[in-house]
């Protein structure tokens, strides 16, 4: 069933793919972020998918308008979904971007599809089962990798292409012996999900759909998505805002990062 929900999201991908290839107009929404038709065109096509493979179960994406808390408290479970995480990459032809799809339950990430479709790979997690990888049509299961000792290897940190900059590099100034690696989108946690990276501090703002989903491959995978205040796993349609904290993702907990990430902190 898992992997017929997936194909439709790669369907999706391959709709965003054929705008991509093309000229595009770009608008910038009331916060001031882009949108292209490929946002809109992936929005229409998840939330159809996830309507007819889970009728009854509310949908809350990016694009579909602001829905009050007052009606989203009451969900005990639904879907989340950006429908193009990155667009700012997408609209630099970077490649960098990708579709999400989370399941939500008590405000818990529990299933999640990050697709990314230029990089023709999808990452997929079950909280409580496994995460895998799609590369080309190929699964293998990925998992966090056991944090190396940083005098004999860097620690691998990816941060973000176009926000924090300076609270990032603030952050890496306190760390030992290090890599950092820039990348667009949620791939980043997934990186960190599949062994290919150890941190990834998010010291700026993002929103729940932007997390949800590749939140739940880090925690099938072994790793965790906390907030940079309390080192608690972040949760979703806790509040009236969907903003989320600032946050940290990690395949371990390390006391030498987590002091890093105090003195990056406001106030620190």
């Amino acid at each position: 069933m898992r992997a017929r929900l997936v194909e439709g999201v790669h369907t999706a991908g391959r709709d965003v793919l054929a705008i991509y290839a093309q000229d595009f107009a770009v608008e910038t929404k009331d916060d001031k972020s882009p949108l292209t038709e490929a946002d809109m065109a992936s929005h229409h096509a998840l939330v159809a998918l996830l309507e007819r493979w889970a009728p009854g179960v509310p949908v809350l994406s990016e694009e579909s308008g602001e829905i009050p808390f007052e009606t989203r408290q009451g969900w005990e479970r639904y879907w989340l979904i950006d429908p193009l995480d990155g667009t700012k990459e997408f609209i630099k032809k970077n490649g960098e971007f990708t579709l999400n799809v989370a399941l939500v339950e008590q405000g818990v990430p529990v299933f999640g599809i990050v697709h990314a479709p230029v990089l023709r790979t999808t990452w997929v997690g079950l909280v409580g089962g496994e995460a895998f990888k799609v590369k080309s049509g190929i699964y293998s299961q990925v998992r966090v990798r056991e944090l190396p000792d940083p005098a004999a290897a860097p620690w691998k940190v990816v941060g973000s292409r176009s926000h924090g900059a300076a609270e990032f590099e603030a952050f890496c100034a306190e760390l030992p012996n290090h890599e950092c690696v820039s990348m667009g989108s949620s791939i980043k946690l997934c990186l960190v999900a599949e062994g290919a990276a150890d941190l990834y501090p998010r010291l700026a703002p993002t929103c729940e759909w932007d997390t949800a989903a590749a939140q739940a491959v880090v925690t099938a995978a072994g790793g965790e998505v906390l907030d940079a205040n309390t080192l608690k796993p972040l949760r979703c349609n806790q509040q009236d805002s969907v903003l989320n904290p600032w946050f940290i993702v990690c395949g371990q907990r390390d006391e030498r990062w987590e002091r890093a990430l105090r003195a990056s902190l406001p106030g620190s």
